[in-house]
Protein backbone atom coordinates (compact mmCIF):
# COMPACT_ATOMS: atom_id res chain seq x y z
CA UNK A 1 0.00 0.00 0.00
CA UNK A 2 1.37 3.34 -0.94
CA UNK A 3 2.12 5.45 2.31
CA UNK A 4 -0.12 8.92 1.86
CA UNK A 5 2.15 11.08 3.62
CA UNK A 6 3.64 11.53 0.41
CA UNK A 7 1.03 13.31 -1.11
CA UNK A 8 1.96 16.08 1.29
CA UNK A 9 5.12 17.43 -0.42
CA UNK A 10 5.52 19.26 -3.45
CA UNK A 11 7.11 18.16 -6.26
CA UNK A 12 10.34 20.60 -6.03
CA UNK A 13 10.62 18.81 -2.08
CA UNK A 14 10.60 15.33 -3.71
CA UNK A 15 13.13 15.88 -6.28
CA UNK A 16 15.05 17.79 -3.50
CA UNK A 17 15.27 14.69 -1.95
CA UNK A 18 15.31 12.37 -4.67
CA UNK A 19 18.82 14.58 -5.60
CA UNK A 20 20.23 14.10 -1.84
CA UNK A 21 19.49 10.27 -2.13
CA UNK A 22 21.74 10.34 -5.12
CA UNK A 23 24.37 12.28 -3.90
CA UNK A 24 24.10 9.86 -0.34
CA UNK A 25 24.16 6.73 -2.07
CA UNK A 26 27.97 7.34 -3.47
CA UNK A 27 29.04 8.08 -0.17
CA UNK A 28 28.14 5.36 1.30
CA UNK A 29 29.75 3.15 -1.28
CA UNK A 30 32.61 4.77 -0.65
CA UNK A 31 33.26 4.16 2.68
CA UNK A 32 32.70 0.87 2.17
CA UNK A 33 35.41 0.47 -0.49
CA UNK A 34 37.48 2.10 2.19
CA UNK A 35 36.53 0.10 4.95
CA UNK A 36 36.72 -2.83 2.18
CA UNK A 37 40.84 -1.93 1.25
CA UNK A 38 41.36 -1.48 5.14
CA UNK A 39 40.55 -4.56 5.96
CA UNK A 40 42.16 -6.79 2.61
CA UNK A 41 45.53 -4.08 3.21
CA UNK A 42 45.52 -6.07 6.31
CA UNK A 43 45.56 -9.32 5.29
CA UNK A 44 47.89 -8.10 2.81
CA UNK A 45 50.19 -6.91 5.45
CA UNK A 46 50.40 -10.06 7.52
CA UNK A 47 50.93 -12.63 4.52
CA UNK A 48 47.22 -13.82 4.50
CA UNK A 49 46.23 -12.11 1.15
CA UNK A 50 48.13 -11.66 -2.36
CA UNK A 51 46.19 -11.55 -4.99
CA UNK A 52 42.89 -9.75 -6.61
CA UNK A 53 39.57 -8.42 -5.37
CA UNK A 54 36.65 -7.05 -6.44
CA UNK A 55 33.14 -6.25 -4.47
CA UNK A 56 29.50 -5.39 -6.15
CA UNK A 57 26.86 -3.86 -4.06
CA UNK A 58 23.55 -3.54 -5.90
CA UNK A 59 24.78 -5.16 -8.80
CA UNK A 60 27.33 -2.23 -9.18
CA UNK A 61 31.16 -2.48 -8.35
CA UNK A 62 32.22 -0.44 -5.61
CA UNK A 63 35.28 -2.01 -5.37
CA UNK A 64 37.81 -3.96 -7.15
CA UNK A 65 42.18 -3.59 -6.40
CA UNK A 66 44.94 -5.90 -6.68
CA UNK A 67 47.10 -6.87 -3.30
CA UNK A 68 50.72 -7.87 -3.88
CA UNK A 69 52.88 -9.24 -6.62
CA UNK A 70 51.15 -11.18 -9.32
CA UNK A 71 54.93 -12.40 -10.74
CA UNK A 72 57.16 -11.82 -7.26
CA UNK A 73 60.46 -12.68 -9.90
CA UNK A 74 59.59 -9.23 -11.72
CA UNK A 75 57.89 -7.70 -9.27
CA UNK A 76 54.70 -7.19 -11.28
CA UNK A 77 52.24 -6.21 -9.29
CA UNK A 78 48.67 -8.01 -9.17
CA UNK A 79 45.50 -6.22 -10.49
CA UNK A 80 41.87 -6.32 -11.45
CA UNK A 81 42.63 -7.86 -14.85
CA UNK A 82 45.31 -9.98 -13.62
CA UNK A 83 44.37 -13.87 -14.81
CA UNK A 84 44.40 -16.45 -11.51
CA UNK A 85 43.91 -20.23 -11.82
CA UNK A 86 39.77 -20.58 -9.94
CA UNK A 87 40.53 -24.12 -8.72
CA UNK A 88 37.07 -26.17 -8.16
CA UNK A 89 34.98 -22.71 -9.32
CA UNK A 90 35.39 -24.11 -12.83
CA UNK A 91 32.60 -26.69 -11.25
CA UNK A 92 30.00 -24.00 -11.80
CA UNK A 93 30.77 -24.00 -15.62
CA UNK A 94 30.63 -27.42 -16.00
CA UNK A 95 27.34 -27.65 -14.51
CA UNK A 96 25.98 -24.86 -16.32
CA UNK A 97 27.38 -26.93 -19.98
CA UNK A 98 25.25 -30.07 -18.19
CA UNK A 99 22.12 -28.30 -17.56
CA UNK A 100 22.38 -26.56 -21.45
CA UNK A 101 22.66 -30.15 -22.68
CA UNK A 102 19.79 -30.91 -20.48
CA UNK A 103 17.63 -27.98 -22.47
CA UNK A 104 18.18 -29.28 -25.67
CA UNK A 105 17.23 -32.83 -24.80
CA UNK A 106 20.37 -34.23 -24.80
CA UNK A 107 20.75 -35.83 -21.38
CA UNK A 108 18.46 -35.93 -18.55
CA UNK A 109 19.72 -35.22 -14.67
CA UNK A 110 18.43 -38.92 -14.02
CA UNK A 111 20.48 -40.83 -16.70
CA UNK A 112 22.99 -43.50 -15.38
CA UNK A 113 26.54 -43.07 -15.95
CA UNK A 114 26.55 -45.93 -18.39
CA UNK A 115 24.44 -44.49 -20.34
CA UNK A 116 27.15 -41.94 -21.57
CA UNK A 117 29.85 -44.28 -20.91
CA UNK A 118 28.69 -47.77 -22.10
CA UNK A 119 32.82 -48.83 -21.17
CA UNK A 120 32.75 -47.74 -17.53
CA UNK A 121 33.75 -50.75 -15.86
CA UNK A 122 32.25 -50.51 -12.51
CA UNK A 123 29.15 -52.20 -11.78
CA UNK A 124 28.25 -49.96 -9.66
CA UNK A 125 27.81 -47.20 -12.38
CA UNK A 126 24.64 -48.26 -13.46
CA UNK A 127 23.32 -46.48 -10.32
CA UNK A 128 25.40 -43.12 -10.52
CA UNK A 129 23.15 -40.46 -11.96
CA UNK A 130 24.38 -37.49 -13.24
CA UNK A 131 22.59 -35.83 -10.67
CA UNK A 132 24.46 -37.76 -8.55
CA UNK A 133 27.83 -36.38 -10.21
CA UNK A 134 26.75 -32.62 -9.81
CA UNK A 135 26.01 -33.35 -6.16
CA UNK A 136 29.15 -34.98 -4.72
CA UNK A 137 26.79 -37.90 -3.84
CA UNK A 138 27.62 -40.61 -6.63
CA UNK A 139 29.93 -42.45 -4.20
CA UNK A 140 32.80 -42.89 -6.52
CA UNK A 141 36.54 -42.18 -4.97
CA UNK A 142 37.71 -38.57 -5.65
CA UNK A 143 41.20 -39.34 -7.91
CA UNK A 144 42.63 -36.56 -6.24
CA UNK A 145 42.15 -38.33 -3.15
CA UNK A 146 44.33 -40.97 -4.27
CA UNK A 147 47.29 -41.78 -1.80
CA UNK A 148 49.53 -41.44 -5.19
CA UNK A 149 48.05 -39.15 -6.88
CA UNK A 150 50.24 -36.03 -6.04
CA UNK A 151 53.80 -37.42 -5.33
CA UNK A 152 53.34 -40.07 -9.20
CA UNK A 153 50.76 -38.63 -11.51
CA UNK A 154 50.55 -34.46 -10.64
CA UNK A 155 53.16 -33.74 -12.73
CA UNK A 156 52.19 -35.86 -15.86
CA UNK A 157 49.64 -35.19 -18.72
CA UNK A 158 46.93 -37.26 -18.98
CA UNK A 159 43.71 -37.48 -22.04
CA UNK A 160 40.61 -37.43 -20.12
CA UNK A 161 40.38 -41.47 -21.03
CA UNK A 162 43.69 -42.24 -19.68
CA UNK A 163 42.70 -40.66 -16.27
CA UNK A 164 39.00 -42.19 -15.35
CA UNK A 165 41.13 -45.41 -15.99
CA UNK A 166 42.98 -44.04 -12.88
CA UNK A 167 39.55 -44.44 -10.62
CA UNK A 168 37.25 -46.41 -12.87
CA UNK A 169 37.90 -49.77 -11.03
CA UNK A 170 38.18 -48.59 -7.65
CA UNK A 171 35.05 -49.68 -5.39
CA UNK A 172 32.46 -47.02 -4.89
CA UNK A 173 32.49 -45.97 -1.28
CA UNK A 174 28.83 -45.48 -0.33
CA UNK A 175 25.56 -46.16 -1.72
CA UNK A 176 24.99 -43.35 -4.96
CA UNK A 177 22.54 -40.79 -3.06
CA UNK A 178 23.15 -42.29 0.12
CA UNK A 179 26.10 -39.89 1.15
CA UNK A 180 27.68 -36.79 0.34
CA UNK A 181 31.31 -36.62 -0.46
CA UNK A 182 33.35 -33.79 -1.81
CA UNK A 183 34.46 -35.08 -5.15
CA UNK A 184 36.44 -34.32 -8.57
CA UNK A 185 36.19 -37.82 -9.95
CA UNK A 186 32.10 -36.71 -10.22
CA UNK A 187 32.81 -33.50 -12.16
CA UNK A 188 36.10 -35.19 -13.85
CA UNK A 189 33.10 -37.40 -15.80
CA UNK A 190 30.77 -34.91 -16.60
CA UNK A 191 33.46 -33.12 -18.84
CA UNK A 192 33.83 -36.24 -20.67
CA UNK A 193 30.12 -36.50 -20.94
CA UNK A 194 30.21 -33.31 -22.54
CA UNK A 195 32.60 -34.33 -25.07
CA UNK A 196 30.92 -37.43 -25.84
CA UNK A 197 28.05 -35.50 -26.38
CA UNK A 198 29.42 -32.72 -28.20
CA UNK A 199 31.76 -34.26 -30.18
CA UNK A 200 34.25 -31.65 -29.12
CA UNK A 201 36.38 -31.01 -26.67
CA UNK A 202 35.26 -29.88 -22.75
CA UNK A 203 37.30 -26.50 -23.60
CA UNK A 204 35.78 -25.82 -27.21
CA UNK A 205 32.00 -26.30 -25.57
CA UNK A 206 33.39 -23.94 -22.54
CA UNK A 207 34.03 -21.36 -24.99
CA UNK A 208 31.31 -21.63 -27.69
CA UNK A 209 28.69 -22.08 -25.55
CA UNK A 210 29.62 -19.69 -22.36
CA UNK A 211 32.59 -17.85 -22.63
CA UNK A 212 32.49 -15.98 -26.31
CA UNK A 213 28.61 -15.49 -26.06
CA UNK A 214 29.20 -13.80 -22.85
CA UNK A 215 32.47 -11.58 -23.76
CA UNK A 216 34.25 -13.47 -20.76
CA UNK A 217 37.85 -12.83 -22.73
CA UNK A 218 40.20 -13.22 -20.10
CA UNK A 219 38.52 -16.39 -19.30
CA UNK A 220 39.37 -19.94 -20.56
CA UNK A 221 41.12 -23.30 -19.73
CA UNK A 222 44.52 -22.97 -18.83
CA UNK A 223 47.69 -24.66 -20.49
CA UNK A 224 51.14 -24.53 -19.32
CA UNK A 225 52.40 -24.16 -22.63
CA UNK A 226 50.14 -20.94 -23.93
CA UNK A 227 51.54 -17.56 -23.69
CA UNK A 228 48.88 -15.81 -21.71
CA UNK A 229 49.24 -12.38 -20.93
CA UNK A 230 48.83 -11.21 -17.32
CA UNK A 231 48.84 -14.36 -15.84
CA UNK A 232 49.67 -14.57 -12.43
CA UNK A 233 51.95 -17.26 -10.97
CA UNK A 234 51.77 -19.11 -8.37
CA UNK A 235 53.46 -19.43 -4.78
CA UNK A 236 53.18 -21.81 -1.83
CA UNK A 237 54.24 -19.68 2.04
CA UNK A 238 57.56 -21.55 3.09
CA UNK A 239 58.35 -19.83 6.51
CA UNK A 240 58.58 -16.28 5.98
CA UNK A 241 58.98 -16.18 2.50
CA UNK A 242 57.65 -17.77 -0.54
CA UNK A 243 58.55 -20.47 -3.03
CA UNK A 244 57.40 -21.86 -6.23
CA UNK A 245 54.31 -23.66 -6.23
CA UNK A 246 54.71 -27.60 -6.90
CA UNK A 247 53.74 -28.12 -11.00
CA UNK A 248 50.51 -29.34 -11.54
CA UNK A 249 49.77 -30.55 -15.10
CA UNK A 250 46.40 -28.85 -16.25
CA UNK A 251 45.09 -31.91 -17.88
CA UNK A 252 44.28 -33.41 -14.97
CA UNK A 253 41.75 -30.93 -13.04
CA UNK A 254 40.11 -30.55 -16.52
CA UNK A 255 36.18 -30.09 -16.00
CA UNK A 256 36.83 -30.13 -12.37
CA UNK A 257 39.21 -27.07 -11.91
CA UNK A 258 41.73 -26.18 -15.08
CA UNK A 259 40.04 -22.80 -15.41
CA UNK A 260 41.29 -19.33 -15.36
CA UNK A 261 39.96 -15.66 -15.17
CA UNK A 262 40.04 -12.08 -13.21
CA UNK A 263 37.84 -10.55 -10.85
CA UNK A 264 36.13 -8.68 -14.01
CA UNK A 265 35.27 -11.38 -16.10
CA UNK A 266 33.69 -12.93 -12.69
CA UNK A 267 31.61 -9.96 -12.23
CA UNK A 268 30.45 -10.60 -15.77
CA UNK A 269 29.48 -14.15 -14.58
CA UNK A 270 27.82 -13.09 -11.90
CA UNK A 271 25.61 -10.51 -13.96
CA UNK A 272 24.83 -13.07 -16.58
CA UNK A 273 23.03 -15.19 -13.67
CA UNK A 274 20.38 -12.77 -13.20
CA UNK A 275 19.45 -13.06 -16.64
CA UNK A 276 18.93 -16.10 -18.90
CA UNK A 277 21.51 -15.28 -21.22
CA UNK A 278 23.10 -18.82 -19.78
CA UNK A 279 19.81 -20.31 -18.45
CA UNK A 280 16.06 -20.16 -18.19
CA UNK A 281 14.91 -19.57 -14.51
CA UNK A 282 13.82 -23.17 -14.26
CA UNK A 283 17.26 -24.83 -14.93
CA UNK A 284 18.80 -21.95 -12.68
CA UNK A 285 16.27 -23.02 -9.96
CA UNK A 286 17.85 -26.11 -10.12
CA UNK A 287 21.19 -25.33 -9.99
CA UNK A 288 20.59 -22.98 -6.74
CA UNK A 289 18.15 -25.53 -4.76
CA UNK A 290 20.55 -26.94 -2.25
CA UNK A 291 20.47 -30.60 -2.11
CA UNK A 292 22.11 -33.25 0.26
CA UNK A 293 24.64 -31.00 2.39
CA UNK A 294 23.16 -27.50 0.91
CA UNK A 295 25.09 -28.12 -2.48
CA UNK A 296 23.72 -27.64 -5.59
CA UNK A 297 25.16 -27.83 -8.80
CA UNK A 298 28.39 -26.53 -8.80
CA UNK A 299 27.52 -24.08 -5.97
CA UNK A 300 26.99 -24.06 -2.01
CA UNK A 301 24.27 -22.54 -0.75
CA UNK A 302 23.19 -21.48 2.85
CA UNK A 303 22.60 -18.70 5.32
CA UNK A 304 25.60 -16.56 6.37
CA UNK A 305 24.94 -14.66 9.88
CA UNK A 306 25.57 -10.77 9.70
CA UNK A 307 28.35 -9.79 12.51
CA UNK A 308 27.10 -10.17 16.15
CA UNK A 309 23.45 -9.68 15.10
CA UNK A 310 20.75 -12.58 14.52
CA UNK A 311 20.16 -11.25 10.86
CA UNK A 312 21.20 -13.92 8.10
CA UNK A 313 21.41 -13.13 4.40
CA UNK A 314 21.27 -15.87 1.54
CA UNK A 315 25.21 -16.73 0.07
CA UNK A 316 25.16 -18.79 -2.87
CA UNK A 317 29.13 -19.32 -3.49
CA UNK A 318 32.50 -22.01 -3.89
CA UNK A 319 36.23 -21.94 -2.88
CA UNK A 320 38.26 -23.11 -5.13
CA UNK A 321 42.21 -24.53 -4.02
CA UNK A 322 44.93 -25.79 -6.66
CA UNK A 323 48.77 -25.19 -6.77
CA UNK A 324 49.64 -21.91 -5.65
CA UNK A 325 46.51 -20.59 -5.87
CA UNK A 326 42.95 -20.24 -3.89
CA UNK A 327 39.78 -18.51 -4.81
CA UNK A 328 36.18 -17.75 -3.49
CA UNK A 329 32.70 -16.43 -5.35
CA UNK A 330 30.35 -15.76 -3.17
CA UNK A 331 27.00 -13.98 -4.05
CA UNK A 332 24.12 -12.26 -2.18
CA UNK A 333 21.64 -12.97 -4.85
CA UNK A 334 18.84 -10.98 -2.68
CA UNK A 335 20.98 -7.81 -2.87
CA UNK A 336 22.63 -8.30 -6.13
CA UNK A 337 25.85 -8.31 -4.07
CA UNK A 338 28.97 -10.09 -5.14
CA UNK A 339 32.18 -10.57 -3.25
CA UNK A 340 35.56 -12.55 -5.52
CA UNK A 341 38.70 -12.99 -4.00
CA UNK A 342 41.29 -14.61 -5.88
CA UNK A 343 44.65 -15.46 -4.48
CA UNK A 344 48.07 -16.56 -5.53
CA UNK A 345 50.04 -17.62 -2.07
CA UNK A 346 48.13 -21.20 -1.86
CA UNK A 347 45.91 -21.64 0.88
CA UNK A 348 44.40 -18.42 3.20
CA UNK A 349 41.36 -17.91 5.02
CA UNK A 350 39.20 -16.44 2.12
CA UNK A 351 35.91 -17.22 3.54
CA UNK A 352 36.79 -15.32 6.98
CA UNK A 353 37.64 -12.42 4.43
CA UNK A 354 34.29 -12.51 2.50
CA UNK A 355 32.48 -12.89 5.91
CA UNK A 356 34.31 -9.32 7.13
CA UNK A 357 33.34 -7.76 3.66
CA UNK A 358 29.99 -9.16 4.15
CA UNK A 359 29.40 -7.33 7.70
CA UNK A 360 31.02 -4.00 5.79
CA UNK A 361 28.21 -4.47 2.94
CA UNK A 362 25.19 -4.37 6.05
CA UNK A 363 26.80 -1.79 8.41
CA UNK A 364 28.66 -4.01 10.43
CA UNK A 365 32.05 -3.91 11.88
CA UNK A 366 34.79 -6.72 10.20
CA UNK A 367 37.26 -8.59 12.58
CA UNK A 368 40.38 -8.01 11.90
CA UNK A 369 43.00 -10.53 11.08
CA UNK A 370 44.95 -11.71 13.51
CA UNK A 371 48.68 -12.16 12.84
CA UNK A 372 50.19 -15.66 12.05
CA UNK A 373 52.09 -16.67 15.07
CA UNK A 374 53.44 -19.43 12.78
CA UNK A 375 55.46 -16.58 11.63
CA UNK A 376 56.30 -15.09 14.35
CA UNK A 377 57.90 -18.93 16.14
CA UNK A 378 59.64 -19.09 12.39
CA UNK A 379 61.24 -16.02 12.54
CA UNK A 380 62.49 -16.74 15.75
CA UNK A 381 63.74 -20.27 15.46
CA UNK A 382 65.91 -18.55 12.11
CA UNK A 383 67.30 -15.70 14.95
CA UNK A 384 67.29 -17.88 18.43
CA UNK A 385 67.11 -21.05 17.95
CA UNK A 386 63.92 -23.36 18.85
CA UNK A 387 64.32 -23.65 22.28
CA UNK A 388 63.94 -19.78 22.58
CA UNK A 389 61.14 -19.21 20.06
CA UNK A 390 59.35 -22.20 22.30
CA UNK A 391 59.84 -19.82 25.20
CA UNK A 392 58.98 -17.04 23.10
CA UNK A 393 55.74 -18.47 21.95
CA UNK A 394 54.54 -19.40 25.54
CA UNK A 395 55.35 -15.93 26.37
CA UNK A 396 53.30 -14.18 23.69
CA UNK A 397 50.16 -16.44 24.05
CA UNK A 398 50.32 -15.90 28.08
CA UNK A 399 50.66 -11.63 27.86
CA UNK A 400 48.80 -10.95 24.24
CA UNK A 401 46.28 -13.60 23.18
CA UNK A 402 44.38 -11.53 21.53
CA UNK A 403 46.94 -9.97 19.01
CA UNK A 404 48.02 -13.19 17.07
CA UNK A 405 46.14 -16.27 15.53
CA UNK A 406 47.00 -19.31 18.04
CA UNK A 407 44.98 -21.78 16.36
CA UNK A 408 46.12 -25.18 16.41
CA UNK A 409 47.40 -25.49 12.35
CA UNK A 410 49.49 -22.85 13.00
CA UNK A 411 51.93 -24.32 14.39
CA UNK A 412 50.91 -27.55 12.56
CA UNK A 413 51.88 -26.30 9.51
CA UNK A 414 54.96 -25.33 10.52
CA UNK A 415 56.20 -28.39 12.34
CA UNK A 416 55.78 -29.69 8.54
CA UNK A 417 58.00 -27.46 7.13
CA UNK A 418 60.85 -28.18 9.37
CA UNK A 419 59.57 -32.06 9.02
CA UNK A 420 59.55 -31.88 5.11
CA UNK A 421 63.00 -30.09 5.19
CA UNK A 422 64.65 -32.84 6.86
CA UNK A 423 65.09 -30.82 10.42
CA UNK A 424 63.26 -34.05 12.27
CA UNK A 425 64.86 -32.32 15.78
CA UNK A 426 62.72 -28.97 15.07
CA UNK A 427 59.69 -30.26 13.75
CA UNK A 428 59.56 -32.64 17.08
CA UNK A 429 59.97 -29.59 19.12
CA UNK A 430 57.25 -28.01 17.34
CA UNK A 431 54.74 -30.45 17.58
CA UNK A 432 55.17 -31.40 21.51
CA UNK A 433 54.64 -27.77 21.77
CA UNK A 434 51.56 -27.87 19.78
CA UNK A 435 50.18 -31.17 21.90
CA UNK A 436 50.89 -28.89 24.74
CA UNK A 437 48.49 -26.14 23.95
CA UNK A 438 46.32 -28.32 22.65
CA UNK A 439 45.78 -31.50 24.15
CA UNK A 440 42.81 -32.60 23.24
CA UNK A 441 43.19 -32.07 19.35
CA UNK A 442 43.96 -35.45 18.02
CA UNK A 443 45.84 -33.72 15.15
CA UNK A 444 48.23 -32.56 17.38
CA UNK A 445 49.00 -36.54 18.22
CA UNK A 446 48.87 -37.63 15.21
CA UNK A 447 51.71 -34.95 13.82
CA UNK A 448 54.35 -35.78 16.60
CA UNK A 449 53.32 -39.13 15.98
CA UNK A 450 54.38 -38.78 12.32
CA UNK A 451 57.79 -36.73 13.74
CA UNK A 452 58.95 -39.79 15.72
CA UNK A 453 58.21 -42.07 13.08
CA UNK A 454 60.25 -40.29 10.98
CA UNK A 455 62.93 -40.17 14.06
CA UNK A 456 63.22 -43.69 14.16
CA UNK A 457 61.35 -43.45 17.57
CA UNK A 458 58.81 -46.12 16.84
CA UNK A 459 57.62 -46.63 20.46
CA UNK A 460 56.96 -42.73 20.65
CA UNK A 461 55.19 -42.94 17.16
CA UNK A 462 52.77 -45.45 18.56
CA UNK A 463 52.05 -44.02 21.96
CA UNK A 464 50.96 -40.72 19.87
CA UNK A 465 49.38 -42.36 17.25
CA UNK A 466 47.16 -44.36 19.87
CA UNK A 467 46.31 -41.53 21.56
CA UNK A 468 45.23 -39.53 18.24
CA UNK A 469 42.77 -42.36 17.88
CA UNK A 470 41.48 -42.64 21.21
CA UNK A 471 40.65 -38.39 20.74
CA UNK A 472 39.02 -39.59 17.32
CA UNK A 473 38.35 -42.66 16.58
CA UNK A 474 37.32 -41.41 12.72
CA UNK A 475 41.66 -40.73 12.39
CA UNK A 476 41.63 -43.26 9.51
CA UNK A 477 45.21 -41.67 9.18
CA UNK A 478 46.59 -42.58 12.40
CA UNK A 479 45.12 -46.36 11.89
CA UNK A 480 46.99 -46.51 8.68
CA UNK A 481 50.15 -45.68 10.36
CA UNK A 482 49.39 -47.79 13.38
CA UNK A 483 49.54 -50.96 11.01
CA UNK A 484 52.85 -49.65 9.00
CA UNK A 485 53.94 -49.54 12.85
CA UNK A 486 52.97 -53.50 13.39
CA UNK A 487 49.93 -52.35 15.98
CA UNK A 488 46.69 -53.64 14.71
CA UNK A 489 43.42 -51.54 15.57
CA UNK A 490 40.31 -53.00 16.06
CA UNK A 491 37.71 -51.07 13.69
CA UNK A 492 34.04 -51.79 14.79
CA UNK A 493 31.10 -49.20 14.68
CA UNK A 494 29.58 -48.36 17.70
CA UNK A 495 25.62 -48.07 17.82
CA UNK A 496 23.49 -46.69 20.26
CA UNK A 497 20.33 -47.24 20.39
CA UNK A 498 17.44 -44.31 19.47
CA UNK A 499 16.39 -43.88 23.09
CA UNK A 500 20.16 -42.85 24.04
CA UNK A 501 20.19 -40.58 20.85
CA UNK A 502 17.06 -39.06 21.21
CA UNK A 503 18.49 -37.43 25.12
CA UNK A 504 21.04 -35.24 22.77
CA UNK A 505 18.09 -33.86 19.81
CA UNK A 506 17.75 -29.95 20.34
CA UNK A 507 19.00 -27.13 18.86
CA UNK A 508 22.40 -25.56 20.96
CA UNK A 509 23.33 -21.87 20.48
CA UNK A 510 27.23 -21.70 20.19
CA UNK A 511 27.27 -17.60 20.40
CA UNK A 512 24.16 -15.32 18.78
CA UNK A 513 22.77 -16.00 15.71
CA UNK A 514 25.54 -19.44 14.83
CA UNK A 515 23.49 -22.64 16.03
CA UNK A 516 23.68 -26.51 15.95
CA UNK A 517 20.75 -28.13 15.34
CA UNK A 518 21.35 -32.18 16.19
CA UNK A 519 18.20 -34.23 14.55
CA UNK A 520 18.03 -38.00 14.14
CA UNK A 521 17.27 -40.80 11.03
CA UNK A 522 17.08 -43.92 12.36
CA UNK A 523 20.48 -44.37 14.56
CA UNK A 524 21.96 -41.71 12.77
CA UNK A 525 22.69 -38.44 14.51
CA UNK A 526 22.81 -35.56 12.53
CA UNK A 527 24.19 -31.89 13.06
CA UNK A 528 24.38 -28.80 11.22
CA UNK A 529 25.31 -25.75 12.33
CA UNK A 530 23.75 -21.93 10.26
CA UNK A 531 24.35 -21.98 7.25
CA UNK A 532 26.34 -25.09 6.71
CA UNK A 533 25.79 -28.59 5.36
CA UNK A 534 24.52 -31.47 7.99
CA UNK A 535 26.80 -33.55 8.59
CA UNK A 536 26.53 -37.30 10.02
CA UNK A 537 28.05 -37.48 13.98
CA UNK A 538 29.39 -41.13 14.45
CA UNK A 539 29.83 -42.45 18.20
CA UNK A 540 33.19 -43.06 19.68
CA UNK A 541 31.40 -43.43 23.34
CA UNK A 542 27.86 -42.79 24.53
CA UNK A 543 28.45 -39.08 25.19
CA UNK A 544 31.20 -38.44 22.59
CA UNK A 545 30.89 -38.42 18.89
CA UNK A 546 33.13 -37.82 15.60
CA UNK A 547 32.32 -36.22 11.97
CA UNK A 548 34.02 -38.56 9.00
CA UNK A 549 34.20 -35.26 6.47
CA UNK A 550 35.68 -32.39 8.66
CA UNK A 551 38.21 -33.16 11.74
CA UNK A 552 35.71 -32.37 14.20
CA UNK A 553 34.06 -34.30 17.29
CA UNK A 554 31.44 -33.17 19.21
CA UNK A 555 30.44 -34.11 23.08
CA UNK A 556 27.43 -34.12 25.02
CA UNK A 557 27.13 -33.33 28.46
CA UNK A 558 24.19 -34.78 30.44
CA UNK A 559 22.12 -33.44 33.36
CA UNK A 560 21.05 -35.53 36.11
CA UNK A 561 17.73 -36.27 34.25
CA UNK A 562 19.69 -37.45 31.64
CA UNK A 563 18.97 -35.09 28.84
CA UNK A 564 21.82 -33.28 27.21
CA UNK A 565 21.83 -29.60 28.82
CA UNK A 566 24.83 -28.31 26.54
CA UNK A 567 27.30 -29.68 23.83
CA UNK A 568 31.02 -29.02 23.38
CA UNK A 569 32.58 -28.92 19.84
CA UNK A 570 35.89 -29.70 19.37
CA UNK A 571 37.65 -28.27 15.92
CA UNK A 572 41.18 -27.50 15.06
CA UNK A 573 42.37 -27.00 18.40
CA UNK A 574 39.70 -25.18 19.57
CA UNK A 575 36.87 -25.51 21.93
CA UNK A 576 33.34 -23.67 22.02
CA UNK A 577 30.72 -24.82 24.17
CA UNK A 578 26.96 -24.82 23.57
CA UNK A 579 23.91 -24.63 26.18
CA UNK A 580 20.63 -26.33 24.40
CA UNK A 581 18.55 -23.39 23.96
CA UNK A 582 15.56 -25.96 22.18
CA UNK A 583 14.65 -29.10 22.51
CA UNK A 584 14.06 -31.76 19.91
CA UNK A 585 11.71 -34.26 18.90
Amino acid sequence: MMNRSFSRFTMAALLALVGLAASIQPALAQDKAAQIDALLAQYHEYGLFNGSALVAANGSVIFKKGYGDANMEWDIPNEPDTKFRLGSITKQFTAVLILQLMQEGKLTLNDPLTLHMPDYPNEGASKVTIHHLLTHTSGIPSYTGLPDFFAEKSRDPYTPEELVDVFDELPLEFEPGSEWRYNNSGYFLLGVIIEKIEGKTYEASLQERILNPLGMDDTGYDHHGTILAKRAAGYERQGTSYINAPYLDMSLPYAAGSLYSTVEDLYTWDRALYTEQVLPPDLKEKMFTPYMNNYGYGWAIGDRTIGETDQTVKRIGHGGGINGFNTIIDRIPEEEHLIVLLNNTGGTSLGAMSQGITNILYGEPADPPKQPIAQVIRAAIDKDGVEAAVAHYRHLKETNPDAYNFAENQLNNLGYQYLRGGDTETAIAIFKLNVEAYPKAFNTYDSLGEAYMEAGDNEKAIANYQKSIELNAGNENGKEMLKKLGVEVENTELVLTAEILDRYLGVYELNPGFKITVTREGTQLKAQATGQPIFDLFPQSETRFYLKVVAAQVEFHVGDDGVAESLTLYQGGQEAKAPRIEEGS
